[in-house]
């Protein structure tokens, strides 16, 4: 490939670009205390923990612990039996083969009270106690907690960008077993079907008021965890504080690149990718296309091909959604234009199905094809699910216009993406 910068993994933080957090990402290294930036901005800390509740069907539940810590210089409101506390999300990601993939998803933990512990830093006590998460402040929440069903709201109530959500939430449906938990199909964490494969877990705090002051970024953190007995998940290294999970396979596979793709005036995208030389004279593109907290989803993901190219092997994966979640599952169609030198992959518009299966916040979908032509500099465009301007993202993939680590570092992303109107 023609790009020869690469991101650093373990080195700084993708959400330094819009939250300016301070927080160090090499394992192991003492993190800053609060009052990195401006306003009430929790992070998630660690991911200490994870449950394993048993197995119903083909289908595993779990639930992932997470400590949370405010980086902020306000407190975070942490207040009970409204819609001011913060919700979490847990998601497992499975890597295989040389690809990264999303295999279970999970409801979402209601948080109730802060306990203000000094976890993370010199905790500063706030006015509210209990109420709210102090400046410097952490607060755990077991991997057990995090999986009581009581507790667990959809995700289809949240609007990840403005934090603002419906309270009270919509229980979960299904088996004692697995409602509203991180749900995986079994056999994709089995070791015997899954030989050198690698895990890694992932939380996503939203908050309103850490989302109004712009600090909504830097709100997921991943962790890799390995397949014990019974098909437990243990957790192994260190949590990486302000990164999701697609980072991991860039930490695995130096050749991935990874960019942010943001919507004007609303949330992101992260987008990574390679090529891999089949060694016949065509190359295999691997994709993945991570929404951290756009509320217009994405619904349309295109990628130009090299000119006169022949592409082949076309494919595509998601995560399934379950418990009550209204969302269709239908998987995206895809679709080669030898012409305009595209493959595309799209779902139903919004005005014919609200919820049709687009990519939502919280959720990772993988595209893949292969094409007899090496990799050099195309547009990806990714469309826009809910109306609004503009109806579509654009960014450079394979050549020089990739964003990678001086640009992260800078936050100066000018000159690498585009939207049309």
């Amino acid at each position: 490939m023609t790009s020869t910068r690469a991101f650093r993994p373990g080195t700084f933080n993708l959400a330094l670009a819009a939250a300016a957090t301070l927080s160090s990402l090499v394992p192991g290294v003492a993190l800053a205390q609060g009052g990195d930036t401006v306003g009430p901005d929790v992070v998630v800390f660690s991911l200490p923990d994870t449950y394993q509740w048993g197995s119903s069907g083909d289908l595993t539940a779990y639930s992932v612990g997470t400590t949370s810590c405010n980086r902020g210089t306000e407190p975070v409101y942490w207040i009970s039996s409204t819609n001011q506390h913060p919700v979490i999300a847990q998601n497992l990601y499975r890597h295989k083969e040389g690809r990264l993939e999303q295999v279970g998803i999970s409801w979402l933990k209601h948080g109730f009270v802060s306990v203000n512990g000094n976890s993370c830093g010199t905790c500063q006590h706030p006015p509210l106690g209990g109420s709210q998460l102090g400046v410097g402040c952490s607060d755990p929440y077991s991997a057990s907690l995090n999986g009581s069903q009581s507790l667990l709201g959809p995700r289809f109530e949240v609007n990840p960008y403005t934090g603002v959500y419906v309270y009270p939430e919509t229980n979960p449906t299904g088996t004692p077993v697995l409602a509203g938990r991180l749900q995986v199909v079994t056999d994709d964490v089995t070791p015997a079907s899954n030989p050198g494969a690698r895990y890694f877990i992932e939380g996503q705090y939203i908050a309103s008021d850490d989302a109004q002051a712009g600090n909504g970024l830097n709100n997921a953190s991943y962790r890799e965890v390995t397949i014990g007995s019974g098909l437990g998940l243990n957790v192994v290294g260190s949590t990486y504080e302000g990164l999701p999970a697609i980072v991991a396979w860039q930490t695995i596979d130096p050749s991935v690149n990874l960019t942010a793709v943001d919507v004007p005036g609303e949330g992101r995208f992260h987008l990574a990718y390679t090529a891999y030389d089949n060694g016949n004279g065509t190359w295999r593109y691997e994709l993945a296309l991570h929404n951290l907290n756009s509320d217009r989803a994405a619904r349309s993901f295109t990628v130009q091909v090299p000119y006169g190219a022949a592409v082949g092997n076309v494919g595509f994966h998601d995560v399934f959604y379950h418990s009550g979640e209204p969302f269709d599952g239908t998987d995206w169609v895809s679709s080669v234009d030898p012409g305009a030198s595209t493959v595309t992959w799209t779902t139903v518009d919004h005005a014919t199905d609200p919820d049709a299966n687009a990519l939502r916040w919280g959720t990772m979908y993988n595209f893949w094809f292969d094409a007899d032509a090496p990799p050099q500099e195309v547009i990806a465009t990714v469309g826009l699910f809910k109306p609004g301007s503009p109806s579509s993202v654009q960014v450079a993939l394979f050549g020089t216009g990739s964003i990678m680590a001086d640009d992260f570092e800078t936050g100066d992303f000018s000159g690498w993406s585009s939207y049309e109107p």
